[in-house]
């Protein structure tokens, strides 16, 4: 997989937002995310954007999900059009769901 490089003033913006990590997910799924109304909003939807470009299709059990890799971690969006997306999560590249499938590390389901 070849991805377009993330330009430095996307990479500036992660690495300068504030993270929450998602306390409800810590023992199955842990990740972390923002929100739009808390960052700025052309940066937000130039990273959406550039998610949707330039990542890859994968999947979360049944659902197709676009990622995008950066430094180790995985980004996806939540909602669609970008109109109506207003989280981007992130994880731990080891923690994605096609990496846990393969290892044999998902979570047991409820």
């Amino acid at each position: 997989m070849i991805q377009h490089a993330l330009p430095d003033s996307l990479r500036r913006f992660i690495t300068s937002c504030q993270w929450t990590f998602a306390k409800t997910y810590a023992s199955t799924w842990p990740h972390e995310y923002i929100v739009r109304s808390r960052v700025d909003e052309e940066l937000f939807v130039s990273f959406v954007t550039h998610i949707w470009s330039h990542g890859y299709q994968g999947c979360f059990y049944r659902k197709a999900i676009t990622y995008f890799d950066e430094a180790g971690m995985t980004y996806w969006t939540m909602g669609n059009p970008v109109e109506q997306t207003t989280i981007i999560n992130r994880c731990k590249k080891e923690q994605t769901y096609e990496e846990r499938r393969k290892n044999g590390t998902l979570p047991e389901r409820a």
